[in-house]
Parts: structure tokens; sequence; C-alpha cells
């Protein structure tokens, strides 16, 4: 079966912005574009690729490829860092594959992302968290990022990667980043899209790709 980049075009907006963006990808990967206005499951049977408005999140969540939504006032697509949020205790391989496979395609480096927060025992200090635990717990999960990505860097030594940690939930650490960033990238549960999506999908200033597990 011919594989295909899709736009799917729903009732939200006239998403001429996804449009544009799928455009964009079909000629990068010399794949034919298919512009969708009815969309089913069938629909995307054939697609490498489903690029939509990010209304229509609900729309294309069950589609078995990636989903890139694109914001309704994105401008023409830039060729700038690729942001993967992850949880370095349970990476999303789909995701972590699309996007090192991204940042090669585009020659841009590949910023992981990866937020922690205080341990429950935490909240139980008299005096507030010594700088010392704090410091602990940071390289903690420096170490568990670091690991986390190594086979991936083995594999893909071309694309350079920056680790980043962030004491921040993941929408916002991700969201800070989406002003300086060409593509957010994040996982797909099989029971659909989760909190971390659903608020990219509100709050992200560039597209953000949606991976299935």
């Amino acid at each position: 079966m011919e594989r295909v980049v899709v736009a799917h075009v729903g009732p939200s907006a006239l998403c001429r912005a996804a449009v544009r963006w799928a455009s964009w990808e079909a000629t990068r990967r010399g794949l034919p574009l298919r512009v969708n206005r009815h969309w089913t499951p069938a629909v995307s049977e054939a697609a490498e690729l489903v690029v939509a408005g990010a209304r229509d999140l609900d729309t294309v969540a069950g589609s078995p490829s990636p989903v890139i939504l694109v914001p309704e006032e994105s401008g023409e697509p830039f060729l700038a860092e690729v942001v993967l949020g992850l949880d370095a205790r349970d990476p999303a391989a789909g995701a972590v594959g699309f996007a090192f496979d991204t940042a090669h395609g585009w020659g841009v480096r590949l910023r992981a992302v990866h937020t922690w927060r205080f341990p429950s025992c935490a909240a139980e200090l008299p005096f507030g968290i010594p700088e010392e635990d704090r410091a602990v717990w940071e390289d903690h999960e420096v170490q568990q990022l670091s690991d986390a990505l190594r086979p991936w860097r083995e594999k893909h030594p071309e694309v350079e990667v920056l680790e980043d940690v962030r004491l921040l939930t993941p929408v916002h650490a991700l969201v800070r980043r989406s002003a300086y960033s060409g593509l957010l990238v994040v996982g797909r549960e099989p029971g659909g899209p989760g909190t971390v999506a659903r608020g990219l999908a509100r709050e992200s200033l560039c597209p953000v790709a949606v991976v299935p597990s």
C-alpha cells in the first residue's frame, strides 16, 4: 500500500496551517499528500503521518500513525530544535524513535526534556528542603535521563542531544520550550491522549507530535 501524508481539515477551523505543514512534510519525505475532510479510522491506515489542527485532537486521536497537531496561528514550518518530552523511568520508545528520526532528517539538535518533582517525604521536612538533598535527588534524575537515552544516542551518533531535566510539570516545561522549537514530541498511551498531550494541544506555540506507543 502506498504511504502518504494525510492532512485532516476538520470543522473546527480552516486549518490552513495544518495543510501547509502537511504539504511541507510530504515534500520533505517524498510522499504524496492527501487532504481529507471526513475522518474515519481507515483514512490513516496508509498514512505515514497525519497532520491536523490542534483543536482536532480527539478526532484523529485513534490514528495508528504519528499525529502532528498544528496551532491555527502557526506560521511557515521552520527547522528549529526538536523537543522530546519523556519520562526517563519509562520512556515511550515510539516517541523517542520519532524524535531522533525527525531531528536527524531536519539536521537539528534534539532536546530531551525529563521533568520531576520532590518525593512525598519532602513535605514532611519541618524546615524546608536542604540544598544537599535537592542536589542528590536532581542528580538521580539526571542520571536516569542519561541512562534512558544512551542506547538511542549510540544508535544515532549523528544527532546532537541536549539532556534537560526540569523541576516542573511536563506541560509547563514543554510549553516553555515551544516558543523556540520546531516540534514537540510526546508519546500516546493505548487508551488515547493523556493530560500532557491535551495540555500541549491547548497551549503549545509550535506543532506537537503525538506518537503511539
